[in-house]
C-alpha cells in the first residue's frame, strides 16, 4: 500500500502512518535495529522501501544506524531512523554530528518506560529533554510530537520538509500508545501532497563552498558524488568545511546554526488550540495524553466548566508565545505528562504572568486517562 493509491480511507496503526508519511516525503533510506514498541516501523519499511527504489539497512545497533542515515544523507537521499529509549540513548553522539555537519535526517522515538531496559512495552514521556539536550554542546535541532495516526503521517512528512529545508535533524517523538493505536486515516494522492527537497547548489563547483551564509542561514547543499568538493567534518569549521579555531570563525558558525532555527520560527513551531476562545482554564498537553486532555475539556464544558487545550506539536524550539498566550489568558493551567515534569519545566520558565500551574505527572507506565485531568478541571 502506497500513498500514491490515495485519496484512500484506510485502517492505519500509528507505526504504519510514519512509515506512510516517510514514504510520501521521499524517504528513500533507513537504517535501524529492532526495538519495542518501533520495531513495526523498520519491519514495513524492509518490504516497502525496495519497492520505490529505497535501501533498507538492519544495522548492528543504533549508534551504527545514525552514522548509516548521516552517510546517506550527505550523499544525497532522504533517510531516517526509528528507535526507542535506549537505542535513543546510543543515537546521541552521531546525532551531534548530524547537527555540526548540518546532514538533513529524521529521527523516530517511540517513547516507552524508562530508565535503561525500563518498561519496554509501556508507554511513557521521560525522553523530552534528551531529545532537546542529549547531544552534548549547544546545537540547533526540531523536535515534533505526534498524538494521533492521522499526526504521524501529516507530522512526519513535515519532519523531511524542515530536515531538508533547515539541514538539520528532525526528532519525532511518539509513543507506545500512539505507535499502537488504530484508526482510520485519509492518504492523499501524492500529487495533493507538499514536499520539500534541500536547495542544491546553482554555482559552478569551483565556486562552492559548502558552508556558506546566505540570506536563509542555511547552505546549499551539494551530495557528495556530484563534482563539488565537500569536506565533512565534526570539528567546527569554516564555510570551506575545514576545522578551524580562529574565534571569529567559531563564533560565526556556532551562531548560524542556531539563528536558521530563530529566521524559521514561525515555519517550524506547530501548536493545536480546542475551545481557547473563551476558556478560563486551559490543558496543555502533547502526545497521547492530548487524547486524554481532549475527551476531559469536553466533559468539563458539559459541566459547565470553560476548559481549553492547547496541544504541542512542536515541542523545541519550544512555542513560547503560544504558552505565554494561554498563561496570561486563563486563571490556571494543568500540565499532564507521563513524566516528572519535563516540559512543566519550560512552562514554568515563561509563566511571566504567574498564572497557577497545575502538574500532574504519571510514571507507572499506563496512560494519563480523561477522567485524572477532568478531577482537576472540576477541583480548581
Amino acid at each position: 500500500m502506497g500513498v500514491s493509491e490515495g485519496p484512500r480511507k484506510v485502517l492505519l496503526q500509528g507505526n504504519e502512518a510514519i512509515v506512510q508519511g516517510a514514504l510520501a516525503a521521499g524517504c528513500r533510506f533507513f537504517a535501524g535495529y529492532p526495538i519495542t514498541p518501533a520495531s513495526e516501523i523498520s519491519e514495513i519499511l524492509s518490504v516497502q522501501l525496495p519497492l520505490v527504489g529505497g535501501t533498507f539497512i538492519q544495522m548492528e545497533d543504533e549508534i551504527a544506524s545514525m552514522g548509516a542515515i548521516i552517510g546517506a544523507s550527505l550523499a544525497g537521499v532522504k533517510s531516517m531512523t526509528a528507535t526507542s529509549g535506549p537505542g535513543f540513548s546510543l543515537i546521541q553522539e552521531n546525532l551531534g554530528y548530524a547537527c555540526i555537519t548540518e546532514a538533513p535526517c529524521v529521527i523516530v522515538n517511540v517513547m516507552r518506560g524508562g530508565p535503561s531496559t525500563g518498561l519496554p512495552t509501556n508507554v511513557a514521556q521521560g525522553d523530552v529533554l534528551m531529545a532537546r539536550w542529549g547531544t552534548h554542546g549547544d546545537h540547533p535541532i526540531i523536535v515534533l510530537s505526534v498524538s494521533s495516526v492521522s499526526e504521524c503521517f501529516s507530522v512526519t512528512i513535515k519532519a523531511f520538509n524542515l530536515s531538508e529545508k533547515f539541514r538539520v535533524p528532525v526528532i519525532i517523538l511518539s509513543d507506545e500508545v500512539v505507535a499502537h493505536t488504530r484508526e482510520s486515516v485519509v492518504l492523499p494522492n501524492q500529487s495533493e501532497i507538499q514536499v520539500f527537497d534541500r536547495i542544491t547548489p546553482s554555482v559552478p563547483p569551483e565556486w562552492y563552498k559548502p558552508y556558506a551564509d546566505n540570506n536563509r542561514g542555511v547552505p546549499d547543499m551539494a551530495a557528495m558524488g556530484d563534482g563539488y568538493r565537500h569536506h565533512v567534518t565534526g570539528l567546527v569549521h569554516d564555510e570551506r568545511g575545514f576545522p578551524t579555531q580562529q574565534p571569529k570563525e567559531v563564533e560565526q558558525f556556532l551562531n548560524r546554526l542556531h539563528s536558521k532555527i530563530t529566521k524559521g520560527f514561525s515555519e517550524i513551531v506547530m501548536t493545536k488550540s480546542f475551545d481557547m476562545e473563551d476558556a478560563d482554564v486551559c490543558v496543555i498537553a502533547y502526545g497521547s495524553v492530548a487524547r486524554s486532555a481532549m475527551r476531559a475539556i469536553k466533559d468539563a464544558r458539559a459541566q459547565g466548566i470553560k476548559a481549553g487545550m492547547v496541544q504541542l506539536v512542536t515541542l523545541f524550539p519550544f512555542p513560547r508565545k503560544v504558552v505565554d498566550s494561554a498563561l496570561r489568558q486563563c486563571k490556571a493551567v494543568i500540565i499532564p505528562e507521563m513524566n516528572m515534569g519535563q516540559i512543566s519545566r519550560e512552562i514554568h520558565r515563561v509563566n511571566q504572568a504567574g498564572t497557577r500551574i497545575i502538574k500532574h505527572n504519571r510514571i507507572d507506565g499506563h496512560l494519563i486517562t480523561p477522567n485524572e485531568i477532568l478531577k482537576h478541571l472540576i477541583n480548581l
